[in-house]
């Protein structure tokens, strides 16, 4: 009687199967995860021990001197930071704007579907392309020359996409039932929307900004034809003066300039590495405030 009882309890053949099936998938997915995150590490330890011995105060307060053979990389430094911060002002309304306008107001009709499809177009584009679309239209149509603005410009429309997708997920996580309360009151599709939707998805929508600074931050092509020179003694004043740039002056020293110190380059990479996490730190912990107080 014992082993009946004892023999019921035993997993069944489709049960052992399901069981080992599991095993493996769980592996195969661990295994996968591994092998996308050694190649971060290993180029983060690349990077870190080979430029850790470039980095110093000086580094990072300095001028390059001798042919960028020498020096630091201060007005590259600032450079990026006015880059990203114009490229922030001109497309997060734009693109939150849109993707507002998609999410409450358009509806599902041709001209819709084919804004969407121009958006993920838009995304696909190469990066150079956006570089030759700058030149003609904000250096040479518009006349803001080459300058922090036309490369800003160009910047912004490269990664407005990322804004509007990301903004537009966000308010569309908003439960219904949220504007349902709010129309029930009286309020008007506007002050549903700025009263509760924004307030409820504006840690999406940062998601969103962060991803926009992670490649504003890191792209060369747009920014060579646009603004960004090979170097310049002084630091900028305005939005239309030129500038240098991390990305641009990484891939200078890096191919263009002659006899230069080993530990240069990976210096400067580390550093570009280590800007893109301080400002992804800030919105991130800025986005983690918002969501502990969200309501829901």
């Amino acid at each position: 009687m014992s082993d009946a009882i004892k023999n019921g309890f035993q997993a069944a053949p489709l049960d052992r199967r399901n069981q080992r099936n599991q095993r493996v998938f769980r592996l195969l997915f661990l295994t996968m995860t591994v092998i996308l995150i050694v190649p971060v590490v290993v180029i983060l330890a690349l990077l870190t021990i080979k430029g850790a011995p470039a980095l110093s105060w000086g580094f990072f307060t300095e001028s390059p001197k001798n042919g960028l053979t020498e020096g630091g990389i201060f007005p590259a430094l600032v450079g990026t930071l006015w880059l990203v911060a114009v490229a922030l002002v001109a497309s997060v309304p734009l693109g939150v704007a849109a993707a507002i306008y998609l999410s409450e107001y358009a509806k599902d009709n041709l001209l819709t579907r084919l804004i969407n499809l121009a958006i993920i177009n838009l995304a696909g584009v190469p990066s150079i392309v956006h570089a030759l679309f700058g030149l003609g239209a904000f250096v040479l149509f518009f006349k803001f020359g080459t300058s922090i603005l036309a490369a800003s410009l160009t910047l912004a429309i490269m990664t407005l996409p990322v804004v509007i997708v990301s903004t537009r997920e966000a308010l569309q996580s908003v439960p219904q039932s949220f504007r349902l309360a709010c129309w029930s009151l009286g309020a008007t599709r506007w002050q549903t929307i700025r009263k509760v939707v924004l307030p409820n998805s504006i840690s999406g929508i940062l998601t969103g900004v962060i991803l926009e600074v992670s490649r504003t931050v890191g792209e060369t092509a747009p920014i060579m034809f646009t603004g960004a020179v090979f170097f310049l003694p002084f630091l900028p004043q305005s939005v239309m003066d030129q500038t240098m740039a991390m990305s641009l002056h990484l891939y200078n020293v890096a191919t263009q300039v002659p006899d230069i110190p080993e530990a240069l380059p990976f210096g400067v990479a580390l550093s570009l590495i280590l800007m893109v996490l301080l400002l992804n730190s800030v919105s991130i912990a800025f986005r983690v405030h918002l969501r502990r107080v969200k309501k829901w």
